[in-house]
């Protein structure tokens, strides 16, 4: 029997879930959806890392002497991610998650720097990886439910930002180089998780999870549920509690 090494794992499942930022991407380019329908599969991806918060995360990482260390892991972490969101937003990053950019952005800002969109896509998705490597160094295994979800959270946020680009004259070449990179990226932070930490006490992984909830939470509210709600209006928040229930079921079976 083989044994495959946990940071190889870690490594793996980080890319296999920012693959499906390359996936929804090609699926923006290359399928003309209506706006309406992008804006929904967005609302269920909010859903779903929702959950993932709530189940995998903070339930998991929570223990009772440890109230004030996870609470503060949390806000900092949501403060972290909110400064660096701001300071890409006014490079041209503000609404990379958006489909219909058209109706958005001045020249100027159509024009905005790929090299903002690209870092603003990073700082979405570094949380997420580390949260597969640091769930594989604390389980010794990885959490199916949050490498599932990740996934498919991760089709809309290509899937969207990828429609944008192509409205505002972004070639297939860009995006791809774009999202290819924040795929493989996913993959090294998912194994950076699992190896840097690996000689680290418990309490401080559990609080370096906080932090990435924390983020996670607020990528939510500041970049996926904007688009979800600009189409899909009154219908977002049932289907995002759609995607929520989604991974309710598969966390209980």
């Amino acid at each position: 029997m083989i044994i495959i090494p946990l940071w190889l794992q870690a490594l793996f499942w980080g890319g296999f879930s920012g693959s499906a930022l390359i996936l929804g991407s090609l699926i923006g380019y290359f399928f003309k959806l209506k706006q309406r329908l992008v804006a929904g599969i967005m609302a269920f991806g909010s859903g779903v890392l929702i959950a993932v918060i709530s189940f995998e995360l903070m339930e998991g990482i929570y223990l009772k002497d440890e109230l004030i260390s996870t609470a503060i892991g949390f806000v900092l972490g949501s403060f972290i991610y909110t400064l660096a969101n701001r300071i890409v937003s006014t490079y041209g990053a503000k609404h990379r998650k958006r489909s219909n950019l058209n109706n958005k952005l001045n020249e100027d800002q159509m024009s905005g720097s790929g090299l903002a969109i690209a870092i603003g896509a990073l700082i979405d998705g570094i949380p997420e990886s580390i949260i597969i490597g640091l769930g594989i160094l604390q389980g010794g295994t990885v959490s199916l439910i949050a490498v599932i979800a990740i996934f498919l959270s991760n089709i809309p946020e290509g899937l969207s930002s990828s429609i944008g680009m192509k409205s505002s004259g972004k070639k297939l070449s860009y995006i791809m180089a774009i999202w290819g990179s924040i795929a493989v990226t996913s993959a090294i932070f998912a194994c950076l998780g699992y190896l840097f930490f690996q000689n680290v006490e418990m309490h401080t992984i559990k609080a370096v999870m906080a932090i990435a909830a924390g983020a996670i939470l607020s990528m939510i509210v500041d970049t996926m549920i904007p688009e979800a709600f600009e189409k899909t209006h009154d219908f977002s928040g049932f289907i995002t509690v759609i995607g929520f229930l989604c991974i309710f079921i598969l966390d209980k079976i």
